[in-house]
């Protein structure tokens, strides 16, 4: 029993999804703490800008890396981009709820080491890992599910 799920959970798709999840994460990442710490713009507006960027490049990852879908025809790909943003965008706005109430209402930004804020990137981790599931759940079940064959 633990082979069969082991075989259903460790294959190339979940492992490609985790590295391409990690290498967007870290686009995402990167792209907060440029905005924030170097750009000092509002958490807000730079975990929404890092949110775009992060949502482009896994659209290209997840289509060609992890689902391998080489459909490239411009009606399709119009399609595709846009269950895909819906998806995103649904947990963009989870991202961005779930950073509100950490960091404002429940205080986390408060939380500080020297200059660096800590809180703030406990928020971002966590709102990360939420992130992660939820995006593949609708990249599995909705934008590129496989087509059953006739």
């Amino acid at each position: 029993m633990f082979q069969k799920i082991w075989k259903k959970c460790v294959n190339y798709e979940t492992i490609s999804y985790l590295i391409c999840g990690i290498l967007t994460t870290l686009v995402d990442w990167v792209s907060f703490w440029v905005m924030n710490e170097r750009g000092q713009m509002d958490y807000r507006i730079s975990t929404a800008l890092s949110w775009m960027a992060a949502v482009i490049f896994a659209y290209v990852v997840n289509k060609i890396i992890v689902f391998r879908n080489f459909q490239f025809r411009p009606s399709y790909l119009w399609k595709e981009w846009w269950a895909f943003f819906a998806a995103r965008a649904f947990s963009g706005i989870l991202v961005m709820i779930l950073m509100i109430v950490m960091v404002d209402t429940l205080r986390w930004g408060d939380f500080r080491i020297r200059d660096f804020q800590a809180g703030l990137y406990l928020a971002k981790g966590v709102v990360s890992a939420v992130n992660l599931v939820v995006n593949y759940i609708f990249s599995k079940l909705w934008i590129f599910k496989k087509k059953e064959e006739i």
